[in-house]
């Protein structure tokens, strides 16, 4: 399906900006994306979408289902493209990477405590938060200026 008949399907008009922003998610150099991580592409590809738009047109993807936002603990929304696939998101407290992940048992574990305390889940997001271990971790670049390192 192209993208205009995707917008489209969803009762959206294929402007411009909305075709312009599902393709900066589909072409997926980064999955999760901010409002300003998208007003930078845009910005590099001298496109005059403005910053006001882009967060209008994410908005209305995601009440179109066509974006999964998030909320991590920045404060700011993330946005993904929905694939129809849940998943849990495991977020670096040194670098801010996301991570995804989904655990069969994690899911069942949370559908019987729901059950216990007399609940149906419905729908539900799990964001851990973590410090990397990974020695050669590519992406700690920018956080190892922070961190102090103590000799004994």
């Amino acid at each position: 399906m192209s993208n205009i008949d995707e917008l489209k399907s969803t009762g959206l008009k294929a402007t411009l900006p909305r075709l312009k922003i599902l393709e900066i998610f589909q072409a997926g150099k980064q999955r999760h994306m901010t409002a300003e991580d998208v007003f930078r592409v845009l910005l590099e590809e001298r496109s005059d979408i403005g910053l006001a738009t882009v967060y209008r047109v994410l908005t209305q993807f995601e009440q179109a289902g066509l974006l999964n936002r998030s909320n991590f603990e920045s404060g700011k929304a993330v946005y993904e493209i929905n694939e129809g696939q849940h998943h849990d998101h495991l977020v670096c407290l040194d670098c801010g990477k996301v991570e995804e992940f989904y655990d069969a048992e994690i899911e069942k574990r949370q559908h019987a405590v729901a059950e216990s305390k007399g609940f149906a889940i419905a729908d539900h997001s799990l964001s851990i938060y973590a410090n990397c271990t990974k020695s050669d971790c590519p992406n700690r670049a920018t956080a190892t200026s922070v961190r102090h390192h103590h000799h004994p």
